[in-house]
């Protein structure tokens, strides 16, 4: 990933971190921060879309995630061999969530990955 893309992502975790201790959420915060930090980085990598959008709310006592590269694709979680240095972004954003009893997907045709965790 070039640097000024890790550099983004890196300045989206510690909005991110922010904003949750904003709304009193901070508990939650090292969790969505690699969540977050998965799907930027997944959109950047696999996409191949010049526009990534990110957004997060909090509404009726749920924290949505929505991170949309206008890239259809088919998004799925892969096995990875043992020795593979990446390929696991999804495992781990799908056993976080797993983790706080929330939901995860895809919409729009494989350009939209999200989920939602109880607060």
């Amino acid at each position: 990933m070039p640097p000024e893309d890790a550099s983004r992502v890196g300045a989206m975790r510690r909005l991110v971190r922010a904003r949750l201790k904003y709304c009193g959420l901070q508990r939650m915060s090292d969790d969505v921060a690699v969540i977050v930090s998965e799907l930027l980085t997944n959109a950047i990598l696999h996409s191949g879309g010049e526009q990534i959008t990110f957004v997060m709310t909090v509404r009726d006592s749920s924290l949505r995630i929505s991170v949309h590269d206008g890239m259809p694709g088919n998004l799925k979680i892969r096995p990875v061999n043992s020795d593979a240095e990446t390929g696991r972004g999804l495992f781990l954003v799908a056993s976080l969530v797993d983790a706080h009893h929330g939901t995860w997907g895809v919409s729009d045709a494989g350009a939209t990955t999200w989920c939602s965790l109880p607060c």
